[in-house]
């Protein structure tokens, strides 16, 4: 079978595009999250859609199968909040190994029935790395600069149960993605070596940040530059940014990224910049142009969409990667 590495040197690969985006059209009720098995559970479960897995499986395998019809290379588990971290806020920490093996396996599923149908054109599967809902770098309490809701240790041995079940499950590789704290992201990091280590395997990784505003630097303060700095210490897939802004805000980061590095760099913006109600309105053909430009000027390995894009966006973007080369980095870094 052929292997990520092997794929990326051949191809620009097409990444999904959103999971939440495609899940809300479902309109799925409190009992619809719990379904059978957690009809009675004490806490209210909507809007956690990780648990959509273990409730309402038969969605997730469609989002996934209607993004490898429009042409995904990669797709990622359901997965972003798999961490006894995120799940607290559930009362579900006790099922984080269950949610992320399982999201692992359907997405593995799907992926092989696309690469049986296809093998020329092999299917992946990434696993999800969401960055929790607390920081390590910054205080949460204005009043107290230097209290910490979570630390390193903390961050590091929820993240090696996430790593551990998404490896399990059948994925191809790991997606650290939406870093806004690049400690949180080591924090991540160091447990997927641990694993690495602990199993003798070795699996591709993909690191992708966020750049939150026009500052052109991460939500604890890191410009570009120092956040590659900040991960490049171990051989990465890929490197790269994904959501807060639209593909063409996304652009001057994702040059300065591109000249700064010899690993492949990644890119899945957002579909724009949210409207008033916190939706997205660009459209597929508005966001393809965008990534044309990305196409026209060498800068991504790895290309797909982040909040508010669809199969209709994905299509389209991955309609456009095909007609060219991958980008090959001039960098020495």
């Amino acid at each position: 079978m052929s292997t990520i590495q092997e794929a990326i040197k051949k191809n620009i690969l097409v990444l999904d595009g959103a999971m939440g985006t495609m899940l809300q059209r479902y309109n799925f009720s409190e009992e619809d999250f719990r379904g059978e098995r957690f009809k009675d559970f004490p806490h209210s479960l909507k809007g956690n859609n990780d648990l959509l897995s273990l409730t309402q499986p038969q969605a997730i395998r469609a989002v996934h199968a209607a993004y490898f019809e429009a042409g995904a290379d990669i797709v990622e588990t359901n997965t972003f909040s798999g961490t006894t971290i995120g799940m607290a806020d559930y009362h579900l920490e006790d099922l984080v190994y269950e949610l992320n093996y399982e999201s692992a396996r359907i997405a593995r599923e799907v992926a092989d029935e696309f690469t049986a149908k296809n093998p020329d054109k092999p299917r992946f599967v990434a696993g999800s790395i969401g960055p929790t809902n607390r920081t390590a770098s910054m205080s949460p309490d204005v009043n107290d600069p230097g209290y910490r809701a979570v630390t390193f240790d903390d961050l590091r041995i929820a993240y090696k149960q996430q790593v551990e079940a998404l490896i399990d499950g059948g994925s191809d590789l790991l997606l650290v993605e939406t870093i806004f704290d690049t400690l949180n992201a080591k924090a991540a990091l160091f447990a997927i070596e641990e694993v690495k280590d602990e199993r003798n395997i070795d699996i591709p990784i993909m690191v992708s940040g966020t750049i939150t505003d026009a500052s052109g630097r991460t939500l604890s303060g890191q410009t570009v530059e120092a956040f590659l700095v900040s991960v490049s210490h171990i051989p990465l897939l890929s490197v790269g940014f994904n959501c807060a802004l639209g593909a063409d805000l996304l652009k001057p980061y994702l040059q300065t990224l591109s000249q700064n590095t010899s690993f492949n760099v990644s890119a899945h913006p957002n579909a724009g910049l949210p409207n008033a109600f916190g939706e997205y309105d660009e459209t597929p053909e508005q966001m393809q142009a965008f990534i044309k430009e990305y196409l026209d000027d060498n800068l991504v390995n790895i290309i797909g969409g982040c909040c508010g894009t669809t199969p209709e966006h994905i299509k389209l973007i991955a309609d456009i990667a095909k007609d060219y080369k991958p980008r090959v980095s001039t960098a020495t870094m």
